[in-house]
């Protein structure tokens, strides 16, 4: 089976030994693929484990459980890495997620930061995101903001979960953008 995360690798080789604790992830962008192929298995051990310690206060469970299952992931795209690599402490890795959530396409440009542990594990710090219908790209509406999910289909609570998937509730997260 070929790995969720679009390497075009068999899973067994790229994402899962990553996900079932086999091997640590070589660098930042292994773990964005790792991360992403744990949503699509709904893996939110994972998910929670690869947050940086002082990212998890806000991290619940069940309601990315519930997301990553609503969901239906669509690909991941790798945009650009900045540092990241094994001999790096830092790294960047912007990307781009495509689901359908709500009968909608939604496309999810992330910049996401990471960072590696003194014992050279790495984990995602955060990420500055939004989340757009399918199509509506920067390049077609160079004066107005992308749309995110929050102005589109069910309303989300200040409380709920949010949409990005960072696991953190929506005001602490892209609420506050």
């Amino acid at each position: 089976m070929k790995c969720p995360c679009g390497s075009q690798t068999d899973a067994d080789n790229c994402c899962q030994p990553i996900i079932k604790g086999q091997r640590s992830a070589p660098n930042a962008e292994a773990l964005m693929r790792a991360r992403y192929t744990a949503y699509t298995l709904a893996d939110v051990d994972f998910l929670k484990n690869t947050l940086a310690p002082e990212s998890r206060t806000d991290f619940d469970a069940n309601a990315t459980r519930k997301w990553a299952q609503e969901s239906e992931w669509l690909g991941l795209e790798i945009l650009s890495t900045d540092k990241g690599q094994s001999s790096d402490k830092k790294g960047t890795v912007e990307l781009m997620v495509k689901y359908r959530n709500h009968k909608q396409v939604l496309e999810h440009h992330e910049v996401a930061q990471f960072r590696k542990s003194e014992k050279g594990e790495w984990f995602f710090v955060e990420g500055d995101s939004h989340t757009h219908k399918e199509g509506e790209t920067h390049s077609h509406h160079h004066h107005a903001k992308p749309q995110t999910i929050v102005n589109e289909g069910p309303k989300i609570g200040r409380n709920d979960p949010c949409l990005c998937g960072s696991g953190k509730k929506y005001k602490k997260c892209c609420g506050q953008i």
